[in-house]
């Protein structure tokens, strides 16, 4: 049987707000995420459809607090829940959040593209 843990990801992107340690399982890609800063992923999701992730996570919060921005509403996860992120969503998180999410492999790759591009973009200041 496949498995992961934080400890064995083979995938560790440290940025200064968060680190995300990640791997894949078969067709899912499993993060284990930690919050250092408070911030919203929302400059990084310009591009796609709606300005908003639209692949579908679910996770558990093991600590902390997340806020989930739809069209139409908001969502809040705290310690303890499990969750599911449907399509159409701008995640934000405070300082502290740590949080295990698991995604379809190949429609976050390509949210991760367009992620990496606007991070890019923002380190040349255009």
């Amino acid at each position: 049987m496949p498995k992961l843990s934080k400890d064995s990801a083979p995938n560790v992107q440290d940025a200064d707000p968060a680190i995300d340690r990640s791997g894949d399982l078969d067709d899912t890609t499993v993060d284990f995420v930690t919050i250092r800063q408070t911030h919203s992923l929302a400059p990084l999701l310009r591009g796609l459809p709606g300005d908003s992730c639209q692949c579908p996570h679910w996770g558990y919060l093991l600590a902390g607090k997340i806020t989930v921005s739809y069209a139409d509403h908001a969502e809040t996860y705290e310690a303890g829940d499990a969750f599911y992120m449907t399509p159409g969503h701008i995640p934000a998180a405070e300082a502290g959040t740590e949080f295990i999410q698991f995604s379809p492999r190949d429609q976050l790759a390509e949210t991760i593209a367009v992620m990496k591009v606007n991070v890019q973009r923002a380190m040349q200041g255009t």
